[in-house]
């Protein structure tokens, strides 16, 4: 299944490419189009997390059981909506049953052949982020000193996040971070295959500036990762891949994509 979060990336805004294995998912799936058996819907990102918090409210109280959840495309009242049935027992022992109906749209065919993911250089440098968690923590000190932060990486393990401004810069520094391989076609790349070049010095800071809000909203999927690797493509964008679980065993993977801010100075 794949889920895409577009916003205007000419004004910082983060795009979310994403692959979730079905059974990551669902314990039960069955699906028919003409359109060879996909459907590709558009739907509020607010709407649907109202809905999905429904279905997980019941199983958050103490003495309260998990609760089934079948979601459903259905028409009603010539109107396409997403249906989650979320039938769960309360304390009391009781079946509830709760109907939570979001609102959507058909896309058709030709405009889903129109979808494309951002197009990017081949990255400078890939690295292995620290717990999201740690530097949502530190993203989140740095916000009231800057609206713009710098983030780099080398391919010796090395990670800076920084903010400067007239009356405060400071740095934040991690090291002995991996390095790991990734080849073109997972760094999304697509641009023509390079000529060979010397090897760069492992040492060599590669970075880009974004909007703090947008790296916050990316450091938001810290609940769903276990692994984030981060590609930097030199003040041009940085690509994240969220996995899902270990990468091994990875139920999906979330692929944001942050564009830089041109530094005019």
């Amino acid at each position: 299944m794949h889920i895409i979060c577009s916003s205007d990336a000419n004004e910082g805004g983060v795009q979310i490419w994403s692959q979730i294995k079905i059974e990551a998912i669902f314990t039960d799936y069955r699906i028919q189009s003409n359109a060879n058996n996909q459907i590709t819907v558009t739907v509020s990102s607010e709407a649907l997390s109202a809905a999905l918090r429904s279905a997980a409210a019941p199983a958050t109280g103490g003495g309260a059981s998990e609760a089934d959840t079948v979601m459903k495309l259905a028409k009603k009242n010539d109107q396409a909506v997403m249906t989650f049935e979320i039938l769960s027992t309360s304390r009391a022992g009781k079946r509830v049953r709760i109907e939570h109906d979001v609102r959507i749209d058909i896309m058709r065919p030709e405009d889903v052949d129109k979808l494309q993911e951002p197009m990017c250089p081949e990255p400078d440098v890939h690295i292995l982020l620290p717990s999201l968690t740690k530097l949502r923590t530190v993203v989140h000190r740095l916000q009231p000193m800057s609206k713009v932060l710098a983030v780099r990486a080398n391919a010796s393990g090395q990670l800076q996040i920084s903010v400067s401004t007239d009356a405060v810069k400071v740095d934040v520094a991690w090291s002995g971070l991996a390095n790991p391989p990734m080849g073109r076609d997972v760094a999304a790349s697509q641009e023509p295959e390079p000529p060979e070049e010397e090897e760069k010095d492992p040492t060599q800071l590669y970075g880009v500036l974004m909007k703090v809000t947008s790296f916050l909203k990316f450091l938001s999927s810290s609940s769903v990762s276990t692994t984030t690797i981060a590609c930097i493509c030199q003040n041009h964008a940085m690509i994240l891949y969220v996995y899902i679980g270990e990468v091994a065993d990875a139920g999906g993977v979330l692929t944001f994509y942050i564009p830089a801010i041109i530094d005019d100075g």
